[in-house]
């Protein structure tokens, strides 16, 4: 049953002590407010890191090759290290059954690009068709390279919309035009975006046509793969990493490097990266909590030691109030009622606070690893319920200790 006595006895006794009830509720408030604002940042890495992890495949691994560090075999250290088409094929091969997107990539070193009077330098590649979906890209007009170009040798291009832009100027389109790269002519069949801008400073054709015509043979100088869908995280980085320890193994004995070499073959595995930057953060998100929980318990034990000072200052009154047959309960529900009011809104008013800052700061923020932080409005409003618990548990002994203050002591105390 409302008691509407009761309330305004508590307001009383908060406008007689309004400095020390307002600090006790802001070191509450304060509590709630770090502790959204710590998770609402440990969100925003996590979001920024899967945005990083989102500009190329997930589960995209490759390898590289460098001179050996190690003599091996009778061979002596420095031997630079090629890897050939053969190799890619067998890989693809071997491992087509969990293997999705793949491809070779074979690099254009120094190409100047023309396109009537304007020139530019631009990264050109020979890439299979695969490598739309290693880099994540999505064509803006035109279309990617396709397997009939790769067996036709064709001399065709696909350029980036900030090469279009640079090139070909105010003209509306570059599609079926061609473009000089290094002398010779290419048909540009599409322009493609990508979702990091370092990317677009990119020229892709087909494999097969850039080891013919600027003298590849049947060079690689990297391969990319990508892994077939695992619907557990776990599993998917165990067979990702295993299959990348495969064929570097391979790899290693085809071209006779000591297996303990580590810099004539490098690789790298987005997988293995994403696991150790979400473990990390998992790890920052829980000192967070562990700091926004400490904040909120030193806020609760202010509101305990308060209501102490409240109890000590209104002894002679409580015993008045037994002396007048007030009920044990009755007294602990008058001490805790406070204590659970003061709790409530200072909760609720660092809970609001902190989340209108993260509404309307976060989105722009723009910091390199920090995209949108923000937190889960459910996890926040259990948080303050719990702090409100909480505020029960403090007033409570305070609570039960003036209900066990004997009423003659209560009387005669000054």
């Amino acid at each position: 049953m409302f008691d509407i006595e009761r309330w305004q006895e508590i307001f009383d006794t908060i406008r007689k002590n309004k400095l020390r009830t307002f600090l006790t509720g802001l070191s509450v408030a304060s509590g709630i407010f770090i502790l959204v604002i710590l998770l609402g940042f440990g969100q925003g890495m996590q979001n920024g890191i899967a945005k990083e992890f989102e500009n190329d495949a997930s589960t995209r691994f490759g390898f590289w090759t460098n001179s050996t560090s190690k003599a091996y075999k009778g061979l002596n250290a420095g031997r630079p290290i090629q890897m050939r088409n053969e190799n890619f094929d067998y890989l693809e091969n071997k491992y087509g059954d969990v293997l999705d997107a793949k491809s070779g990539v074979f690099r254009v070193w120094g190409a100047l690009i023309n396109y009537k009077k304007e020139t530019g330098s631009y990264r050109v590649e020979g890439v299979t068709p695969s490598f739309q979906m290693l880099e994540n890209q999505y064509m803006i007009s035109g279309r990617f390279l396709n397997f009939d170009d790769l067996k036709g040798k064709l001399k065709v291009a696909v350029i980036s919309n900030k090469i279009k832009n640079e090139l070909f100027k105010n003209e509306e389109d570059a599609l079926n035009k061609y473009v000089q790269i290094a002398g010779i002519n290419f048909k540009v069949v599409g322009i493609y975006g990508d979702p990091s801008e370092r990317d677009e400073n990119r020229i892709v054709m087909p494999i097969s046509t850039a080891q013919a015509v600027f003298n590849g043979a049947d060079r690689v100088n990297n391969m990319y793969f990508t892994m077939k869908p695992v619907e557990n995280f776990e599993e998917a980085v165990q067979q990702s990493m295993a299959v990348t320890d495969q064929m570097k193994t391979y790899l290693k004995e085809t071209h006779t490097v000591a297996p303990d070499d580590e810099s004539a073959i490098g690789s790298f595995n987005t997988l293995e990266e994403a696991k150790r930057f979400y473990t990390l953060i998992d790890n920052i998100k829980l000192f967070f909590w562990i700091v926004g929980v400490f904040t909120i318990i030193a806020g609760v034990v202010g509101v305990s030691n308060i209501m102490l000072i409240v109890v000590k200052e209104r002894t002679r009154e409580i015993g008045i109030r037994k002396a007048l047959g007030a009920k044990p309960w009755s007294i602990v529900g008058m001490i805790l009622l406070e204590a659970i009011f003061v709790t409530t809104i200072a909760g609720f008013s660092g809970l609001i606070f902190s989340m209108g800052l993260l509404e309307f700061v976060g989105p722009h923020i723009e910091v390199d690893y920090l995209l949108n932080p923000s937190v889960n409005f459910n996890v926040a409003l259990a948080t303050v319920f719990v702090l409100i618990f909480a505020g029960v548990f403090a007033g409570f002994f305070p609570a039960w200790k003036a209900a066990n203050i004997h009423t003659i002591d209560a009387l005669r105390h000054e």
